[in-house]
């Protein structure tokens, strides 16, 4: 019996650099698993908040891309890269669709709770879908109990969830949590407790990172 890799990821559902880089994460584990068939591996997810100042109810995209690159033009130059590199992963990204900025602290609520209940990587990567390839505002409390669904979580029990305070403290302070311990980029990725590495990297350099996560200390 090999020892579980464990992965912790940093990230923020709006983070186009978040969604790339777990294809690019799931990629180097295929490739791993395909040597290890029997390798148990474990991923946790924390919350990281691009946009903490957002209102709760976020703002139109438009005014959000004016404020972040400057206006309609320079946001297309900046999301040329990233739209060649979500290709490059095998990510179609429509940009075009979303209408709605939003306040991501509800969704790290969701994800918080799902993951206290089992595996939340279905529910994260059903996010970056609705939000990146599909449009979906998915600030709004009822469009986050109905991913929630989708993914197999009550739609009542989500919902209820989301119009209460729970999960807010935790959230709140991991949040805090990682900008303390120096991290101010996503994705953000852990191996092992012991070998970091930050950005959408390659495949490659994901799996010689845990590699090294996996020799012995």
């Amino acid at each position: 019996m090999t020892t579980p890799l464990a992965i912790d990821v940093v990230s923020d559902i709006v983070c186009p650099w978040c969604f790339i880089g777990k294809r690019k994460l799931e990629h180097a584990l295929t490739e791993l698993q395909g040597k290890e068939p029997t390798l148990d591996v474990r991923t946790r997810w924390h919350p990281f908040e691009l946009n903490p100042d957002l209102p709760a109810e976020g703002i139109a995209r438009a005014s959000y891309v004016e404020r972040k690159f400057g206006g309609a033009e320079r946001a297309s130059h900046a999301y040329r890269r990233v739209q060649g590199a979500g290709e490059a992963a095998g990510i179609g990204l429509r940009l075009d669709r979303i209408e709605q900025q939003p306040n991501t602290f509800d969704g790290h609520r969701l994800i918080a709770w799902a993951q206290k209940q089992g595996d939340a990587t279905p529910l994260v990567e059903r996010l970056f879908q609705a939000f990146f390839l599909e449009g979906r505002r998915i600030g709004e409390r009822g469009e986050l109990a109905r991913l929630a669904a989708e993914c197999g979580w009550p739609e009542h029990d989500a919902l209820a969830m989301l119009e209460s305070d729970a999960l807010r403290q935790e959230v709140g302070s991991e949040s805090r949590e990682a900008l303390d311990v120096g991290i101010r980029g996503v994705p953000f990725f852990i191996f092992d407790g012991k070998i970091a590495v930050s950005g959408a990297q390659d495949p490659a350099a994901l799996l010689e990172a845990i590699s090294a996560a996996r020799q012995p200390s």
